[in-house]
């Protein structure tokens, strides 16, 4: 996990901005239980590996999750699927895990390693939490000023996220198949699913393909 990345969401305490009162309608619903999230993946066809205690590991006591309103993929800006998956799981100094929900690794494998709110999202842009509520295209992300962590789902893959270290393609059929079972489950399209970029100033994950590309591949499934 790359420093960068930890500077502008290390503030997990801040001022807790949930969606503006407008925001009550599109894709807004409450999260899914362990089971029922445990069972979507499956049912997609996703193979997961169960990390310790993960229906209990979360970060609810340092604000809420949900309603919940898409699905956000990162990189993780690591190689090495063990250290990725510790690393997921307990964070590190200054930023305490769970990082993510998930965290897909090169061969396709989905890691659960936490459920509740998780240090993932961090704050964006209210204008694009508006556009994946309506399932409309995104604005671009130019304010961090709405909560995240409380609003999405979180998947996080193993990759450098240098543009070079490459996407095997049974990583990103299993990006495709984690992010379609939740928009299955909660009868979502596959606009709203966005990547970190998509979402908070400066960001750059996932690099290395398109979120456009992504959403086709999850459109494809949702079909």
């Amino acid at each position: 996990m790359s420093v960068r990345r930890v500077s502008k969401r290390v503030n997990e305490a801040g001022p807790d901005r949930g969606p503006p009162d407008d925001q009550n309608g599109g894709g807004m619903a409450s999260p899914m239980s362990a089971g029922d999230f445990l069972a979507a993946l499956t049912n997609e066809g996703v193979r997961v590996t169960q990390v310790g205690d993960w229906r209990h590991h979360n970060r609810n006591h340092k604000g809420p999750w949900g309603p919940v309103h898409g699905v956000m993929i990162h990189h993780t800006v690591t190689s090495g699927t063990q250290e990725t998956v510790e690393i997921c799981r307990d964070g590190f100094e200054g930023l305490p895990g769970p990082l993510c929900h998930g965290m897909i690794a090169k061969d396709g494998g989905l890691h659960l390693v936490g459920y509740g709110r998780a240090n993932h999202a961090g704050l964006g842009d209210d204008d694009v939490l508006r556009a994946v509520i309506a399932e409309k295209a995104l604005p671009a992300d130019n304010e961090a000023n709405t909560d995240g962590n409380r609003a999405f789902y979180g998947f996080e893959c193993e990759n450098l996220g240098d543009g070079e270290d490459p996407w095997p393609e049974a990583q990103l059929d299993a990006i495709a198949r984690a992010a379609a079972a939740v928009c299955r489950h909660h009868g979502w399209t596959e606009r709203s699913v966005i990547g970190h970029l998509e979402w908070q100033p400066g960001k750059v994950d996932p690099r290395g393909f398109t979120m456009a590309e992504m959403r086709d591949r999850i459109h494809e499934r949702l079909k």
